[in-house]
């Protein structure tokens, strides 16, 4: 899922090959012998679709591997790092590589903060605020409150946390996505919510302000036997608007979109054991560059 208004749940058909770019917008994943977890393959969610447009939901978007043909962006990156002469203003390999800078080590309810404040402290304030809004803790009523207050400007954090307390809470939308009515997933098996930045780009930025792309594979699902849900992959880029505010980077606005998707490998989706203790065993990074 991903992070304020204008969230939408998708599922993309899976299975049917793609020859290239000028296919039909499908990838293929090789799935175990039976469905996913030794459950049945999960349903539509048409229903959440517009559940979660209606309530404005921003997080961890639910949808099968798919396909985008998506053109390249001719546009400079405001930070001065495109690349002037014949060959156009595209940004070089630099805008995403490592900087050196070390990452933050301060925490506010147990999300990094005291970002730098210049253009790569947007980066890091993003990228790392988009790992916090599509957890699995924003289905804890408590931590929900905490992320948002702490990823938000005061200036709209009590508006959106209304909007994400109405969508949560909503009974409908749980059990559209697996859980119990407190959130909680079924007994025996693990609730799956996670995003993991690639990369990171300022397209535009003054002393106090900056606007930061972040693009983002996540993860989202349930993982056991029995699962109608199984974990599966997703890929989306969202555009946050930041301002300095109290010392630090916080959410004023954002907007999302779907992409860039790469081709996805016909590769055997792990077992529910496998998929279980890879999420157990593997933390999270505090992003910073």
């Amino acid at each position: 899922m991903s992070l304020g208004d204008d969230q939408s749940y998708g599922d993309t058909a899976r299975g049917g090959a793609d020859d290239g770019y000028g296919g039909t917008g499908q990838t293929r994943t090789r799935l175990p012998d039976g469905d996913p977890y030794g459950g049945a393959r999960r349903g539509g969610r048409s229903s959440t679709r517009s559940l979660v447009t209606v309530v404005g939901v921003v997080v961890l978007l639910i949808a099968a591997i798919a396909f985008a043909n998506r053109g390249g962006d001719d546009s400079a990156s405001a930070d001065g790092t495109g690349s002037p002469g014949a060959g156009g203003n595209k940004p070089k390999t630099s805008t995403t590589a490592a900087s050196g800078t070390k990452s933050v080590e301060t925490k506010t309810n147990g999300i990094p903060s005291g970002f730098k404040h210049d253009a790569q402290g947007a980066q890091s304030a993003a990228a790392n605020y988009s790992v916090a809004l599509g957890s699995t803790d924003m289905f804890v009523t408590a931590r929900r409150h905490d992320i948002v207050n702490t990823v938000y400007a005061p200036a709209v954090a009590a508006a959106r946390q209304t909007d994400l307390d109405n969508a949560y809470s909503n009974e409908s939308f749980l059990t559209n996505i697996g859980l119990g009515k407190d959130g909680t997933a079924p007994s025996g098996q693990t609730f799956v919510s996670r995003i993991i930045p690639v990369g990171t780009k300022v397209t535009a930025s003054a002393p106090d302000s900056a606007t930061v792309e972040v693009w983002y594979t996540s993860l989202f699902g349930l993982s056991g036997d029995g699962s109608t849900n199984p974990v599966s992959e997703s890929w989306y880029t969202t555009t946050y608007e930041l301002k300095w505010v109290d010392a630090d980077w916080k959410i004023t606005d954002f907007q999302q979109k779907d992409g860039p998707v790469p081709v996805g490998r016909d590769q055997k989706a792990s077992t529910a054991d496998d998929m279980t203790k890879a999420v157990e065993e593997y933390g999270g990074f505090t992003y910073a560059r």
